[in-house]
């Protein structure tokens, strides 16, 4: 089911979670200043994964900010995290005071074109607070974001426009899979932003390295 013009602060999922879709919570003007600060202050590097002992470099930019330097594992690779710079300090805030959630780290992506996308996949890492919120943050292209049951396979899409906020919580990452399908009908790029909270477990093991 694709849901094209979703209401704001609607549960997108029917059962087993709840993905919250905020809409546009920036203004264009505010939101393309965003993208272009950005694009500019990011520390940003390719993403790499572990897939059958073998390391792959993708397309796809990535980059890890948060409170400290902890550390974040997940494809078989582990980050360490930037200090927060000035910009997302202030996003965080914005999303904190819209949702009512707290969060000490974020993950950001870059994809250079509609082509460039994202596997089905939860993010239920052992580094992240259990049933703990995760925001996303969109910049840039428009782009389609897609859920489905674990169990049922039922599918969900909804169209994440550009300054628009997406909170899933819950069990959502117990019960369901997410993706952003690639397209070739996208040529521009799109800049994610996903708050996050790290556990405070592994903040410790972090500071003792």
């Amino acid at each position: 089911m694709d849901l094209f013009n979703a209401s704001p602060i609607s549960n997108l999922l029917p059962e087993d979670g709840e993905a919250n879709y905020y809409g546009r919570i920036i203004p264009l003007e505010k939101s393309q200043y965003y993208y272009n600060q950005l694009l500019k202050t990011i520390d940003w590097e390719h993403d790499k994964a572990n897939m059958f002992g073998k390391l792959i470099i993708t397309k796809r930019k990535v980059a890890w900010y948060g409170d400290k330097p902890f550390n974040y594992t997940y494809s078989n690779t582990t980050k360490s995290a930037l200090p927060w710079t000035e910009d997302l300090v202030v996003l965080k805030n914005i999303i904190e005071n819209k949702t009512g959630e707290t969060f000490n780290s974020c993950l950001l992506n870059l994809y250079h074109s509609g082509e460039e996308g994202m596997a089905w996949h939860s993010d239920g890492e052992k580094d992240l607070k259990k049933n703990g919120a995760i925001a996303s943050l969109s910049f840039g292209a428009d782009r389609k974001f897609a859920f489905k049951h674990k169990t049922t396979k039922q599918t969900i899409s909804v169209f994440l426009e550009k300054g628009s906020l997406l909170v899933m919580k819950g069990e959502t990452q117990v019960h369901w899979l997410h993706r952003l399908p690639p397209t070739k009908k996208v040529k521009t790029p799109r800049i994610n932003l996903t708050f996050r909270t790290i556990e405070a477990s592994n903040l410790e093991s972090s500071n003792n390295k």
